[in-house]
């Protein structure tokens, strides 16, 4: 009577099932393992050395993407990313209501939490709000003010 067929399996007992594990190939062990000599590496060149590494980007000598495509333009190291709220959707709000990023993020007209919000001029607006942004276009301040609201820079 075998033990592993009538005792239930528990941690003295647990086994990996048949053939699922195997022996780890030793390589450049002599010639009689089939894997001696050059130890499956086949003959010379970087591949066949220890320690190399492709480089990133490396296209076996072929000119790499990055270096065929042209370049244009350049990054502003010093820009200053936005979400931006048009005035426009501000018309939802009621007249003597207070605007702040927290009610923009509510409402969803601001969707990314990390980035500040301005207010662009685009759109037209008739009621008296307070409006606090992190920064407003000159013609976003105009429209505010003309429709008797105020604007208030965090």
């Amino acid at each position: 009577m075998s033990t592993n067929e009538t005792t239930p399996p528990n941690l003295s007992n647990l086994r990996p099932p048949a053939g699922s594990r195997h022996r780890k190939v030793r390589v450049g062990r002599g010639m009689g393992s089939n894997l001696g000599k050059t130890a499956g590496k086949g003959n010379k060149g970087g591949k066949s050395r220890s320690g190399y590494r492709l480089r990133r980007g490396f296209e076996g000598g072929q000119m790499p993407l990055h270096r065929r495509l042209p370049k244009r333009g350049f990054t502003n190291v010093f820009g200053h990313d936005f979400a931006v709220v048009n005035l426009g959707a501000l018309a939802r709000f009621a007249a003597g209501d207070t605007v702040t990023p927290e009610r923009l993020r509510e409402l969803r007209l601001v969707r990314d939490r990390s980035l500040p919000v301005k207010i662009l001029g685009e759109g037209e607006i008739a009621i008296a709000l307070t409006v606090r942004a992190h920064a407003f276009s000159r013609s976003a301040r105009e429209k505010i003010a003309a429709a008797g609201g105020t604007v208030e820079q965090l």
